[in-house]
């Protein structure tokens, strides 16, 4: 016998739709599978609307309002339901990304500064900030070792990646507080590229990620230009425009296009044989680089 009205047929099965969509994007383990059954469970009775436990309590909501919905209300409670499983996925995946994002962020503020004291030979605020970097780190390690949302769901590499993120940033404690801060700078490059793979594997087409892909072919044309190395630059600037092409499709705003002039300068004084103010102009475009990358990379 029925015990259960169309309306709490229809709650059921928007709870139903909320804890699968809780399991699926928000949740792991034990707490994802309780998710599911729970949803299961709701969908079987709405479908067959009987409920158990009102049996066993007594109690149902079948004959509320004499039992029946108007036809209108019934396309109505369907249509809410679908709006509420579409307009659900899409924001639990939009918003599990973003979190994620904001996190590595926060995690990765004090790793950007100190990559960038230790290459600046600032040694007590590298040291500050390496603290800094490697509690963050923990706390950011330990999370997502353990749990993986939506936006990184099957990526069996992460948690080996992650560790060795860790010893990287372990093993260079003693090159930061005493040691050669060249070499601790050099060390702590390594965490980029593991970094820009990750973000890669998931699919994050971020302006972090093009930031990152842009600075490892600026490298090149940086020494090239210290060394006054003119066809050098001219042969490498083709790449590094379409390098910084995916950064400027992220945002063009004036920081952005600061990092353009500055690259394009260096590639007009190449052509023009100003080899003398190659390296003043390297340094303006690792400086506009920088400005943007510590505040949004």
């Amino acid at each position: 016998m029925k015990n259960i009205h169309p309306i709490d047929r229809w709650c059921r099965l928007a709870l139903a739709i909320v804890l699968a969509q809780g399991g699926y994007f928000w949740l792991t383990g034990a707490w994802q599978w309780a998710a599911y059954v729970g949803a299961v469970v709701l969908v079987v009775t709405a479908g067959v609307q009987f409920c158990p436990l009102y049996r066993l309590l007594r109690v149902g909501t079948a004959q509320l309002a004499g039992g029946k919905v108007s036809p209108i209300w019934r396309w109505l409670g369907w249509l809410a339901l679908v709006a509420l499983f579409v307009g659900g996925s899409y924001g639990s995946a939009f918003l599990s990304r973003k979190l994620f994002l904001e996190e590595f962020n926060a995690m990765n503020h004090f790793y950007k500064q100190t990559l960038f004291l230790t290459g600046k030979n600032e040694r007590d605020s590298a040291v500050e900030n390496w603290k800094k970097m490697v509690s963050g780190y923990a706390v950011f390690q330990r999370k997502y070792s353990a749990y993986q949302p939506y936006a990184l769901r099957g990526d069996r590499q992460l948690v080996s990646d992650l560790q060795q993120v860790a010893v990287i940033m372990g093993a260079v404690e003693p090159l930061v507080r005493d040691g050669d801060l060249h070499q601790a700078h050099l060390d702590l490059e390594k965490i980029r590229p593991v970094f820009q793979d990750i973000f890669k594997r998931n699919g994050f087409s971020m302006l972090a990620v093009a930031l990152v892909d842009f600075h490892d072919a600026m490298e090149l044309i940086l020494d090239a230009a210290n060394a006054k190395d003119a066809e050098k630059v001219k042969q490498l600037h083709p790449m590094l425009s379409d390098k910084f092409k995916p950064v400027e499709l992220e945002a063009n705003d004036a920081e952005i296009q600061a990092i353009r002039k500055n690259l394009d300068g260096l590639l007009a004084l190449a052509q023009a044989g100003n080899l003398g103010a190659m390296p003043a102009q390297a340094d303006q475009l690792k400086s506009s680089f920088v400005k943007v990358y510590l505040k949004r990379g």
